[in-house]
């Protein structure tokens, strides 16, 4: 007899738990009825806490005062700024109306802003007046002029934020009500930024459905009750802090936890002590920053039991100490992308720590995923490379005003093609190996380099450059940038490139190290050699690849 055909690397998520179908708002009724006198939100740097009464009502109220400054269904709300209630309010507010809010990274400087602003048609856009080094009042007036669309600029904790409450509070709470009878759970309600290969980032537009059900699912397989309290130091713009932290704490009637307005290692361990968390979040490289605290042996984390570690290999070290030290038996790993709302594969509570190393778990509840050849597009066998693909609710609507770059992603059948490479084994579990695409993955942040390289070509003195990524102990991978100088230029320093590059480009954007070239490396077709630029730049700076998950 002939030899039973392999296994196809597919595989799909059985559930009995039913896909929500209610909308964002609905979905957040519901808990604050169920549970309302319970904690929702404490922000532990200032000491604020809420209910879900109380969440509820402040909801509402922005909600009712974003309506009556014209704010309607469909409108684009721009969030800029680092994690605080504020943030989370807006991201709630904006769903009862059926608003769409736009997550804008708080690293970014005026050539991003403005780009988003544009691209999107924001009209209204709510922001810190400034974080740290970025004075983002200054950078909005600078770029206003530019942005039609932009009807209203409202910063957190002036006059006309705290209209828009009062407002809120005097208007007729059947307004709501009405506006609620208006949304569908597949209408758009959040659009964020990927950085895009072909230059500028690309908008993922996600729906109520996309983003509420991955949030619900994540939580599910975190174990969630309204017993749990959820760390969040991970950012809110990103899927991770606002659909993995928010929305996964609240539709299971969790609390919110925000212990910084951006990471700290100190304050995180601070607020999971004195909030008794019961999950925390991170890249690998937070649970480390964690770990490595000097008294890190005097906080007490005895409350731990769960949390999820995403955004890059976790070092086996890393999560033994995570388990041992810290508490967190049912630590999960996820792995996603921002166009598929965002997790696809997760591993379970009771998964063995290799498993939780060496994989990325596996499909999520009622999604597909497939390992396919990237030249044919069939499915290859269990336990051979391919590109990993996933069809479901959870992928996104399409790239905001781009149908030809949202055909490229998803294809007729739904797929969306991730450019990962993965294997997946005879368990169904998946590791992912590598990229298709050249996109350099730094602590965490996804980073395109023909974005980069765009912004470079505007320097006057380059002729022409190519950004790729060299590894990294502690980011896993840096920039760096090959340039070809116009004649006659002097030649190009790292130093003098940041300096050019400081206050437009986002820092975790800005190379690391620059090698001034007559030409790049090239096949025989003309296509610049990234891997080989690659090599020769390890030879280059002295840099050791570091060992796969180190």
């Amino acid at each position: 007899m002939p030899d039973a055909p392999a296994v196809p690397s597919y595989s799909s998520g059985t559930s009995d738990v039913p896909l929500l179908g209610d909308t964002i708002g609905d979905n957040f009724d519901r808990t604050v009825r169920a549970f309302g006198e319970r904690d929702a939100l404490v922000e532990q740097f200032t000491g604020r806490t809420w209910t879900y009464e109380q969440l509820a009502a402040e909801v509402n109220a922005l909600a009712l005062g974003l309506a009556n400054a014209g704010v309607g269904k469909g409108d684009r709300v721009g969030i800029w700024a680092p994690n605080c209630a504020e943030w989370t309010m807006t991201q709630y507010a904006t769903a009862k109306i059926g608003a769409i809010l736009v997550n804008i990274n708080p690293a970014y400087r005026a050539h991003e802003l403005e780009y988003v602003l544009n691209q999107s048609g924001i009209t209204m856009l709510v922001a810190a007046e400034s974080f740290k080094t970025s004075d983002y009042a200054g950078m909005i007036e600078e770029v206003r002029p530019r942005c039609e669309a932009l009807r209203h600029v409202v910063l957190l904790g002036d006059e006309e934020w705290n209209a828009l409450f009062e407002h809120g509070r005097q208007a007729d709470p059947a307004l709501l009500e009405r506006l609620r009878a208006t949304l569908s759970a597949d209408d758009p309600i959040n659009i964020q930024y990927t950085s895009g290969t072909t230059g500028f980032p690309k908008g993922a537009t996600l729906s109520h459905h996309n983003i509420l059900n991955n949030g619900f699912f994540v939580g599910e397989l975190c174990g969630y009750t309204e017993a749990d309290r959820i760390c969040i130091p991970v950012p809110f713009y990103h899927c991770f802090g606002m659909v993995m932290g928010n929305l996964a704490a609240t539709s299971h009637g969790a609390c919110m936890v925000i212990p910084a307005q951006a990471f700290e290692p100190a304050a995180t361990l601070r607020a999971v002590q004195a909030q008794r968390c019961t999950s925390l979040y991170g890249v690998p490289t937070m649970f480390i920053a964690e770990l490595a605290e000097a008294d890190f042996d005097s906080y007490d984390l005895s409350s731990l039991r769960t949390g999820i570690m995403a955004g890059s290999p976790c070092p086996v070290e890393v999560m033994k100490q995570v388990i041992e030290r810290m508490g967190m038996t049912e630590v999960t790993i996820c792995y996603g992308m921002t166009e598929t709302s965002p997790v696809s594969t997760q591993t379970r509570a009771d998964d063995s720590i290799e498993r939780r190393v060496s994989t990325v778990g596996r499909v999520h509840p009622h999604l597909e995923v497939k390992i396919v050849d990237p030249e044919t597009g069939l499915t290859v066998p269990r336990g051979t490379p391919g590109e990993f693909c996933t069809r479901g609710y959870s992928v996104m609507l399409g790239y905001w005003e781009q149908p030809e770059q949202t055909a490229e992603a998803i294809d007729a059948a739904r797929w969306m093609h991730t450019g990962d490479l993965a294997v997946m084994d005879d368990e169904g579990y998946v590791n992912i190996t590598g990229r298709i695409k050249d996109m350099v993955i730094r602590g965490g942040e996804n980073i395109y380099p023909r974005e980069i390289e765009e912004f470079l070509y505007t320097h006057p003195d380059v002729l022409d450059a190519q950004v790729i990524g060299v590894p990294d102990r502690r980011y896993g991978e840096e920039l760096m940038a090959w340039v070809r100088m116009r004649e006659g230029a002097p030649p190009l320093t790292a130093e003098a490139l940041r300096d050019f590059c400081h206050g437009r480009l986002a820092h975790y954007k800005i190379p690391r190290y620059v090698h001034v070239v007559d030409e790049f490396p090239m096949t025989v077709t003309g296509k610049v050699r990234k891997v080989e630029m690659r090599e020769k730049s390890v030879e280059l700076l002295g840099l050791d690849e570091p060992a796969k998950g180190s």
